[in-house]
């Protein structure tokens, strides 16, 4: 749990088998206390690098296919040899599962970095060794506690950037613009960031895609101006099959504000519902009805994407 009395979408449930975890970095499985970069590493240094966020259930990957592929994509935008084969960063994966004993409620955040520098400085050229890749995965099974009381947003000055600035749909480590976004919350009160977009419209959290309800209908961003997440196209899938409308548009903080349900979602959490922007409370201030509808839809569909049968 997140301390100082706070919460987040990432909130959960302390298991202290994480204190033994075995971290695979650059092929080897080392234990945690051990598993370090070099202080000349490209993404130690610069933020230079891309990741990947995964759930383990009944011990697969829930929609790998999807992860790799922005992960391949994401390392070919910023012209970084990944030096491993999708099967191979898989099968890394699922190495580094097997050794933590990791089934179900796991997560996974898996690093791809331009690796180690010959000198301190911004030159791609200078990055010799190779990429550095690291896999940690950790016992983490989401917060009830966090889903039930819902959380409380704070809209905050950063946006996300233009395109031609850093696109907000590239997975890097460069990620100061949103913990910046997470300090200004957090100093407001909140447990985390509404970002609006350049033109003034509700966009996205600091880590997760935003979601209002209003009258029976989904609304989220266009997606222009946010990372386009996983989950989110999950979401808008899964309420395009089931007869629950759902809208891509631009929406303003009235309409946010007025809206019945409100919920972020993400590889961690799924849907976390938001209770709380601004003061305000979103509708009746407990986790609502078309909100629980769409956790129990996206539940079904990961479990027969992992190829479980549904409890």
């Amino acid at each position: 749990m997140i301390e100082k009395g706070g919460v987040s979408t990432h909130d959960s449930v302390e298991d202290p088998r994480n204190e033994a975890l075995l971290v695979w970095v650059d092929g080897r499985l080392v234990p945690k206390a051990e598993a370090t970069v070099s202080v000349y590493d490209s993404g130690f240094m610069l933020g230079d690098g891309v990741w990947e966020g995964l759930r383990l259930y009944g011990g697969r990957f829930a929609f790998l296919g999807e992860h790799l592929d922005r992960l391949f994509e994401a390392a070919k935008a910023i012209d970084l040899d990944i030096g491993r084969t999708r099967d191979e960063v898989a099968a890394a994966l699922d190495e580094t599962a097997r050794a933590n004993g990791m089934a179900d409620d796991a997560h996974v955040r898996l690093m791809v970095t331009r690796g180690r520098k010959a000198k301190p400085f911004q030159d791609p050229r200078l990055s010799i060794h190779g990429p550095t890749m690291v896999i940690i995965a950790e016992h983490s099974a989401a917060s009830a506690e966090t889903v039930g009381r819902g959380l409380s947003l704070f809209t905050v000055p950063q946006v996300r950037g233009l395109p031609m600035s850093q696109d907000p749909k590239l997975n890097s480590h460069s990620k100061l613009n949103c913990i910046l976004a997470l300090v200004q919350a957090q100093k407001a009160g909140a447990d985390e960031a509404l970002m609006l977009d350049v033109h003034g419209f509700v966009n996205t959290t600091n880590s997760t895609n935003f979601f209002i309800v209003r009258r029976g209908e989904v609304w989220t961003s266009t997606g222009d101006y946010c990372m386009n997440g996983i989950t989110r196209r999950k979401v808008i899938d899964l309420c395009r099959a089931n007869g629950i409308p759902v809208f891509e548009r631009n929406y303003s903080l009235v309409d946010t504000y007025g809206a019945d349900e409100a919920f972020v979602t993400g590889t961690f959490g799924a849907q976390t519902p938001v209770t709380r922007i601004d003061g305000r409370v979103i509708g009746d201030g407990r986790p609502g009805p078309v909100t629980a509808r769409i956790r129990a839809l996206y539940k079904a569909l990961v479990l027969r994407d992992c190829g479980l049968a549904e409890a």
